[in-house]
């Protein structure tokens, strides 16, 4: 494993190349990125790259969207099988009839999908910065929030606004078990719940705070808590033990028995550190989107980081 981390290292010196990887990847995956961060944070960076060739360590709606903000450069991704649940909840085709249904309507998107949906709207945000960019169009306008109805109703919960929901959802952050949550808080009472706004309602509802993932961390580096109980990807965990060597981390209980008895998006952990030294070596595989509907794309993207 050291050795493959080394020769990793060694070839994107030599490639030029640079890692972005989400706190969702593997471990060591995370260890040998040049950046790590949510959806936000690699958004921003994208923009920053001065190198020939990007390699996203994440999913396909995340290197598309480098790819957006970065026309000229190679992105390339380790598995193009690495889909997203929430992504995959809406369909283009579909999206565009709902948005013809409800006329008049400013369009936001999450993150969290493809391209061609990005194209059809007129604001993306993440979850760090989605109640400022709802909070940033007039109260008069109505809007269609999708595809993550859990992401929807948290932000109405917290403007007020009356939005058009489109009703998709992330499969991690619905396998939450609010009975073994509970189990777990008996167990360790002084623990605080930190839970990612794509979690159920039920969940959110137990939680101390609520945030994105970087939000998480700088959540937990500040409290003056010992313990806190976490709802969102495993992943999560690497970079935030990092942070606060000394705190107790407790992964919330996911609803059905697996490995890590938490939740794993098995999107995220198709690659490993051997699929992106081939990826590295070989350039590929390689992100393209049609020109049209980049610049499609690129428009709404582009307003969310002026906002952001």
């Amino acid at each position: 494993m050291k050795e493959l981390k080394e020769r990793i290292i060694a070839l994107k010196k030599e490639k030029n190349a640079v890692i972005l990887a989400h706190y969702y990847q593997e471990n060591d995956i995370q260890d040998i990125a040049d950046y790590v961060g949510d959806s936000l944070g690699l958004s921003q960076e994208a923009t920053k790259v001065d190198t020939p060739i990007i390699l996203f360590a994440g999913v396909h709606f995340m290197a598309e969207t480098a790819k957006i903000l970065n026309p000229t450069k190679k992105v390339i991704l380790p598995d193009l099988n690495a889909g997203c649940s929430l992504a995959e909840s809406c369909p283009p085709d579909l999206f565009k009839k709902f948005i013809d249904k409800h006329p008049n309507h400013i369009v936001i998107t999450y993150v969290n999908c493809s391209a061609e949906i990005k194209a059809l709207s007129d604001i993306v945000c993440t979850s760090a910065n989605a109640v400022k960019i709802v909070e940033s169009v007039p109260i008069d306008v109505p809007i269609i929030f999708a595809p993550d109805k859990n992401l929807g109703k948290y932000i109405i919960s917290k403007t007020g606004r009356d939005m058009v929901l489109w009703d998709g959802s992330c499969v991690v952050h619905e396998a939450f078990s609010l009975d073994k949550l509970i189990a777990v808080h008996k167990q360790f009472p002084n623990a605080a719940i930190i839970a990612h706004p794509e979690s159920e309602t039920v969940i959110l509802e137990t939680a101390t705070y609520i945030g994105s993932t970087s939000g998480m961390i700088e959540f937990v580096k500040k409290s003056p808590k010992s313990q806190f109980i976490v709802a969102t990807e495993i992943g999560i965990m690497h970079k935030m033990q990092a942070e606060v060597p000394d705190k107790m981390l407790i992964p919330a209980p996911a609803k059905e028995d697996n490995t890590c008895a938490c939740s794993e998006c098995a999107y995220m952990k198709v690659n490993t550190l051997q699929k992106i030294y081939d990826c590295l070596y070989n350039e590929s595989p390689e992100i393209t989107i049609p020109e049209p509907t980049r610049l499609k794309a690129l428009l709404p993207i582009e307003r969310m980081l002026s906002l952001s």
